[in-house]
């Protein structure tokens, strides 16, 4: 794994476009987050006037060993299902990119099923799931690294294919157990205030899910100081993938529509990896899990939309791609008060 030289958020690029914000033909700061959001992507992609003709979701898939112990009320099965779904084009994330107009690239980066020969899938599997990290370090770390890399590889291939804007999609039953863990540790918060329902679990599971997070930390002993090795013993393939996606986006200047508690949990991988990539980040929505808002306080972001949505898949930073464009054709569309001839106060 390479990790990549992150560049600096434009200011002068996002100081231009506040300017021009401040002399279109509204009051001043009265389109609220629309403006300051406009100013920040023009910071991150060093355009003073920003605009996106090529949105994207990447949808990193895996299975975790760990759902075989019972922590979510689906089957591991219903991975493999739902991939070969998002290829049918019949999930939420299709419906909603479609209403977007964004692409989805599925990647296979460790799903437990053999797709071989199927079209519409981006082959990268590592492994066939993780291992369960109640007995075992969910990867090794050259596994962890091996993941990070694959994201970044997709990422930037996407990205000389066009793509200007992207957002992070997941699909892996039982992935709001690592995502859980790795809150946990890296914003040193204690794991029942990090874990939440997931697929929909009831009280007991709920339960057993905290302690199987408590003793998993417990047993294994990863570094809080030490990212990959967080990743590597209590992570999952998906969220090495989506780390990479955001560290090979934010090297390009793209910016990462992050979406909901996995993809966070990713994102918090990838800042205590490289801090820099912060500025590129949007939160795209509060999701109903718990430990959701715990990330965007710890990486200092704030939510676009508040939804109660907890599905994943990219869903939620799909529907703020709506909003995104929004403050870009504010910015880059609406008259200044000289061009439209209405007097300023």
């Amino acid at each position: 794994m390479n990790l990549l030289s992150i560049p600096s958020f434009d200011q002068i690029a996002a100081q231009k476009a506040c300017k021009r914000q401040d002399v279109l033909t509204k009051p001043l700061g009265s389109l609220g987050l629309l403006e300051k959001l406009s100013v920040s992507l023009a910071g991150m992609t060093g355009s003073e006037q920003p605009q996106f003709k090529q949105k994207g979701v990447i949808v990193m898939a895996a299975d975790h060993g760990v759902a075989l112990s019972g922590v979510s009320a689906y089957p591991r099965e219903v991975t493999a299902q739902m991939v070969l779904n998002f290829v049918k084009g019949g999930a939420a994330i299709n419906v909603l990119s479609r209403q977007a107009g964004a692409k989805v690239t599925v990647v296979d980066i460790g799903v437990a099923y053999d797709f071989k020969g199927i079209e519409g899938i981006c082959h990268r599997k590592l492994a066939w799931g993780s291992q369960n990290m109640l007995e075992l370090p969910a990867m090794t770390r050259e596994q962890a690294e091996e993941g990070i890399q694959v994201g970044i590889d997709v990422v930037i291939e996407e990205i000389h294919k066009g793509m200007d804007i992207v957002s992070t999609g997941e699909m892996g039953i039982g992935n709001t157990t690592p995502s859980s863990a790795i809150t946990a540790i890296l914003t040193s918060s204690p794991v029942k205030d990090v874990t939440w329902r997931g697929t929909g679990i009831d009280d007991k599971r709920l339960k057993f899910k905290i302690e199987a997070i408590e003793r998993a930390i417990c047993l294994h002993e990863p570094n809080p100081q030490d990212p990959i090795d967080v990743l590597a013993k209590v992570g999952g393939l998906d969220i090495a993938g989506l780390t990479g996606v955001i560290l090979g986006a934010a090297s390009r200047r793209v910016p990462v529509v992050v979406d909901g508690f996995i993809s966070g949990a990713a994102a918090l991988v990838a800042a205590h990896l490289e801090p820099a990539i912060k500025p590129f980040l949007i939160a795209s929505h509060q999701s109903a899990e718990r430990g959701h808002s715990v990330i965007w306080d710890h990486l200092d972001l704030r939510p676009i939309l508040n939804l109660d949505l907890r599905l994943g898949e990219g869903s939620g930073a799909v529907l703020a791609f709506h909003i995104i464009e929004a403050a870009t054709r504010i910015l880059n569309e609406m008259s200044t008060f000289e061009q439209a001839g209405v007097s300023n106060k």
